[in-house]
C-alpha cells in the first residue's frame, strides 16, 4: 500500500467513525448522499443525481428533498451524522447567523459553490395584464406598512395611476423560501429605500427599517403557495389577472403558459440575468459538510458532478439554469474539486 492509499483509507476511517460517535444507532443506516432546501435549486440537483447514479453504478442516486432554503439550512445544520443531510441548497447565499447556529452544532466546515445563476421573475398567464413593473410598485402592492403606514391599495392604478384598474393579486413563495429571501432582498427592499426617510431609517434604527421595508401584507392580496412553484403556474393559468413571483426556470419551463412581466424596464430572461441587468438576478449554491465527504460514499463525486455539468450549454443550462460568468466557474469549479471551506468572515 502507497503512503497516499494509507493515507486516504485512514483520513475516511476516521471520518467515519465521527460519524458513528455522533450519528449513534442510525450510524450506519444511510447509504445515500442526502441533500435538503431550495425548491429552486431542487430540479437542478436532480439533473446532478441522475447523471452521477448513471455515470457510475456503485453509487445509490442521491436524496434531494425541497424544503426551502431556510428550512433546509436548519436541518443541514442540526449537526454532523447520519441523521443530518449532507448538503444544502439555497437560493441565497448561507446567512452569517446561519452559519453560528451550524456551528454551536459542531457543523463548522462548511464548502461553499455557486452552482449557477437565477432570478426571482415575476409573470402571469398569456393575455394577462402585461403589468410594467418597478421594485417601487412591487413595494408599494405588497409591503404590510408601506413607508411606516398601513397598506390601503386594493388595485394595481392605487399603486401606480400608469397601472391598470385591477385587483392586486400575486402568488408567490412562503417565508421558509430561499426566492421569498430574495423578493424581500432585491426587490421589496430596494423599492422602500427609494423613499429618502426609509434609507435614513436604516442608519437609525435598522430592525424597523426591516419590518417596514419586507414584511409582506397578510390581507388576501399576497398568496402564500407553498414551495411548489408549479401550484403558482396553475393559479396563474386558472386567473390571467394575477401574478406569479418564482424562479426563472420556472418560467423558462412554463414559456408555453406564461410570459414574465418587466421590472424596471427590463423582462427576465436568460440574457438580462446572466450579466444582472435584470433587478430579480440572484446566485444559487450547495453547501457541504466537510465531516461528510470522506464518510458518505459519493459526496466528493456529487459535489464535483456538478462542474462537469454547469458549462455554457451543457446539461444544466438546458435544465434552465442560468450559467455564471467565467470567473465565477472558475473559482467554483476550484471549490467543488478541492473542497476548500467557507471563510464565515465573508457571511452577513
Amino acid at each position: 500500500m502507497t503512503k497516499s492509499t494509507a493515507l486516504s483509507v485512514l483520513l475516511a476511517s476516521s471520518a467515519a467513525l465521527l460519524l458513528s460517535a455522533c450519528g449513534g444507532a442510525q450510524s450506519n443506516s444511510r447509504e445515500q448522499i442526502r441533500a435538503v432546501g431550495s425548491s429552486t435549486v431542487y430540479p437542478f440537483a436532480k439533473v446532478v443525481a441522475d447523471s452521477l447514479a448513471k455515470s457510475n453504478s456503485t453509487f445509490k442516486s442521491p436524496i434531494i428533498e425541497s424544503t426551502g432554503t431556510g428550512a433546509g439550512m436548519k436541518l443541514f445544520c442540526g449537526g454532523v451524522g447520519v441523521q443530518h443531510p449532507d448538503i444544502a441548497t439555497a437560493s441565497r447565499r448561507m446567512k452569517k447567523s446561519e452559519f453560528e447556529d451550524c456551528a454551536k452544532n459542531g457543523v463548522d466546515k462548511i464548502v461553499e459553490v455557486q452552482v449557477g445563476l437565477d432570478g426571482i421573475a415575476f409573470a402571469e398567464a398569456k393575455g394577462g395584464l402585461a403589468l410594467k413593473l418597478t421594485q417601487e410598485d412591487v413595494y408599494k402592492a405588497l409591503a404590510a406598512n408601506p413607508y411606516g403606514k398601513p397598506n390601503t391599495t386594493k388595485t394595481w392604478k392605487d399603486v401606480n395611476p400608469s397601472l391598470p384598474a385591477e385587483p392586486i393579486l400575486v402568488y408567490g413563495p412562503p417565508s421558509t423560501s430561499g426566492t421569498r429571501d430574495a423578493l424581500k432582498e432585491l426587490v421589496l427592499m430596494k423599492g422602500c429605500d427609494a423613499n429618502p426617510e426609509m434609507k435614513a431609517l436604516k442608519d437609525s434604527d435598522k430592525d424597523k427599517h426591516e419590518q417596514i421595508c419586507t414584511e409582506v401584507r397578510n390581507d388576501g392580496a399576497y398568496v402564500d403557495a407553498g414551495e411548489n412553484d408549479n401550484l403558482i403556474v396553475q393559479k396563474l393559468e386558472a386567473n390571467p389577472k394575477a401574478v406569479g413571483v418564482f424562479g426563472f426556470s420556472y418560467l423558462e419551463e412554463n414559456a408555453d403558459k406564461l410570459v414574465g412581466l418587466e421590472m424596471n424596464g427590463v423582462m427576465p430572461t436568460y440574457a438580462s440575468i446572466s450579466d444582472f441587468s435584470y433587478p430579480g438576478a440572484r446566485p444559487l449554491y450547495i453547501y457541504v459538510k466537510a465531516a461528510h465527504l470522506d464518510a458518505i460514499k459519493g459526496l466528493r463525486e456529487f459535489v464535483t458532478e456538478w462542474t462537469k455539468l454547469w458549462a455554457k450549454g451543457g446539461v444544466l443550462a438546458k435544465a434552465g439554469m442560468v450559467v455564471s460568468p467565467d470567473d465565477v466557474l472558475a473559482k467554483n469549479t476550484k471549490a467543488a474539486t478541492e473542497f476548500t471551506t467557507l471563510d464565515p468572515a465573508e457571511l452577513k
